[in-house]
């Protein structure tokens, strides 16, 4: 079959590999009809999280079943299914407690509770190197899924692969940051990145009754999409030393900040040299820069949700500044598996719409494109979806 393989930092090549077989009596072959590439991808491929030996990658991906092992009573053949992206088994002590990123029986090598880049790590993921389970992942034609008489759901008939394939991934984690956030109406949420995971937190404000939502982003063609797609305010982050940003956020909530700020960056946002240098010195991984601002815009008892990953410790965190106002601070992998089933019914019902942001369709074989643009911000790329067996 055809599958996307990492080999290294910016090579990801269309391949011809192995066909994937049934492992457990837990198990699905899923014939896929559509994939992504997500922001999270990015990581890998610019070296950000390691991985050294090639893999299949790719969390964002629906298909129909092909084939399912004897313990899956509850899908069959022919059925089309979406799958969160965390591997989760759904009957150990963080599953029963809708914590299936920290699934205890998915990623048996590196599982542990002390979490890091390099140390133990949580559940599995698929397609997200060795580190998280080392999975192959739904960039392919192909994919084994796991645990599948729990992570995947049906698709209605009438809703099209790409109405609901962000179901996997960046819709639920948009609304985990709000979710987190407890919002339940009349708040002002301040979002950081106007990437695919930036506007649906946009969506997910709006649909949790915030009353302001503002988008922040360095790119002039993502904020114009997060107007158009999320109906979003918008400020445009000129510079890393651009103090202007906290301080329009401020302006526009009476001096107090956001009620909430959602970082959808993470640990490698644009930098210049000297960010760089310091990041060598003190041996970290990117810089935590968008999550200070946030904790800089965010008002006194306000509450900051870090969607974007981290994957190291960082020097001079501002942990006065965070006990000093208060601050609520939650981040980690969405659950994606607790949230997937109301987010079908938004979509169902029409109150939300997901594939408007979708700029880019490629065929697999045009992956290294895809990868190559995403990254670069090319061709005003927000969002890729690949098809699999188009020519």
């Amino acid at each position: 079959m055809k599958a996307a393989v990492i080999h290294g930092p910016g090579k990801v090549t269309c391949d011809n590999v192995k066909d994937p077989e049934l492992k457990s009596e837990r198990d699905m072959i899923l014939k896929v009809t559509a994939t992504a590439i997500c922001g999270s991808d990015l990581h890998i491929y610019s070296g950000g999280i390691p991985q050294p030996r090639p893999m299949v990658l790719g969390h964002e991906f629906m298909g129909i079943v092909e084939e399912t092992g004897p313990a899956v009573k509850n899908l069959k053949r022919g059925d089309r299914v979406v799958v969160p992206f965390p591997i989760a088994c759904g009957h150990c002590f963080f599953c029963l407690h809708q914590l299936p990123g920290h699934c205890e029986n998915s990623n048996p090598s590196h599982y542990g509770p002390e979490g890091g880049l390099l140390e133990e790590k949580g559940g599995a993921l698929f397609g997200y190197t060795d580190l998280y389970g080392g999975y192959d992942g739904g960039q392919a034609q192909y994919v084994r899924v796991p645990y599948a008489d729990y992570g995947p759901r049906i698709v209605p008939d009438h809703l099209t692969d790409e109405q609901v394939l962000f179901l996997t991934d960046i819709f639920p984690t948009g609304y985990t940051g709000v979710d987190w956030a407890n919002v339940k109406g009349g708040e002002t949420v301040a979002i950081f990145g106007a990437g695919p995971v930036g506007i649906m937190a946009a969506k997910s404000a709006w649909l949790r009754g915030a009353v302001r939502v503002i988008i922040v982003d360095t790119v002039p063609y993502r904020l114009e999409m997060a107007t158009k797609a999320a109906n979003t305010e918008c400020i445009l982050w000129e510079g890393p030393k651009d103090k202007d940003v906290i301080d329009q956020i401020r302006e526009a909530t009476d001096n107090r900040g956001a009620d909430v700020c959602i970082d959808a960056v993470g640990f490698e946002p644009d930098r210049t040299i000297l960010d760089k240098a310091k990041a060598m010195i003190h041996m970290e991984k990117g810089s935590p820069k968008v999550l200070e601002a946030c904790m800089s815009a965010v008002r006194r008892g306000g509450v900051v949700s870090v969607l974007g990953v981290y994957g190291t410790t960082f020097d001079n965190f501002p942990l006065g500044q965070f006990f000093d106002k208060g601050l609520t601070l939650k981040g980690g992998q969405a659950p994606a598996h607790k949230y997937i089933d109301k987010l079908l019914k938004f979509v169902e019902e029409g109150k939300v719409t997901l594939n408007d942001i979708i700029t880019h369709r490629l065929p697999l074989s045009k992956i290294s494109d895809g990868y190559s643009m995403f990254k670069n911000k090319e061709d005003n790329c927000v969002k890729v979806v690949l098809d699999p067996w188009a020519e």
